[in-house]
């Protein structure tokens, strides 16, 4: 473990390059981050060369004004090619009631859209999946590379709330295992 220095010091472009050659280890960086819950999502796009669908924790709001997310996708993703060249995602915010959607969109080599009830498409082609807590539909303003992965920034253009969120409990990952949270877990 590395603790933080007392003292501040002037940052140059030489002992930035310093620092990222002795950065933290891939399993060291997953170790501090398993301890952290996300929330969960499904996100789904089409490109034009056919539905994709990919469960994410990575997703956060940015700004209520103008309405903006971000996410990120590792480029080891079956489905980040048609993501990333989307030019608007669904993102599906989900709860508990949606474990089984959740499973789906983090199965490796499965056909998401194999259950054609379980799905449609927007009058604008997005595939969406009925039944999610809540989900937004996107326009992608942004695409960053970073290491591995892909940080897509993007502007809400329409949304459902499906079930209040005091209705439903939360779903979160942490610790690489699925958790409800609900009033059980409320610390006042």
């Amino acid at each position: 473990m590395t603790s933080p220095t007392a003292q501040p010091h002037a940052r140059t472009a030489e002992t930035a390059a310093d620092e990222l050659r002795h950065s933290l280890s891939a399993d060291d960086f997953k170790a501090v981050f398993r301890g952290h819950p996300g929330g969960v999502a499904v996100i789904t796009a089409d490109d034009g060369s056919g539905p994709v669908a990919l469960t994410a924790t990575s997703v956060s709001s940015v700004s209520a004004d103008p309405p903006l997310l971000v996410f990120s996708i590792s480029a080891t993703s079956s489905a980040a090619p048609t993501i990333t060249a989307a030019s608007t995602v669904v993102v599906h915010l989900l709860d508990a009631d949606d474990i089984d959607l959740a499973k789906l969109g983090a199965t490796r080599g499965v056909d998401r859209f194999a259950d054609r009830d379980s799905w449609s498409r927007f009058t604008t082609g997005e595939p969406f999946f009925h039944g999610a807590r809540a989900w937004v539909r996107c326009a992608v303003i942004n695409r960053i590379d970073a290491g591995g992965s892909t940080v897509i920034a993007a502007h809400a253009l329409q949304s459902n709330v499906a079930r209040d969120v005091d209705a439903g409990d939360a779903l979160v990952y942490h610790n690489r295992t699925w958790h409800r949270l609900g009033d059980h877990s409320r610390l006042d």
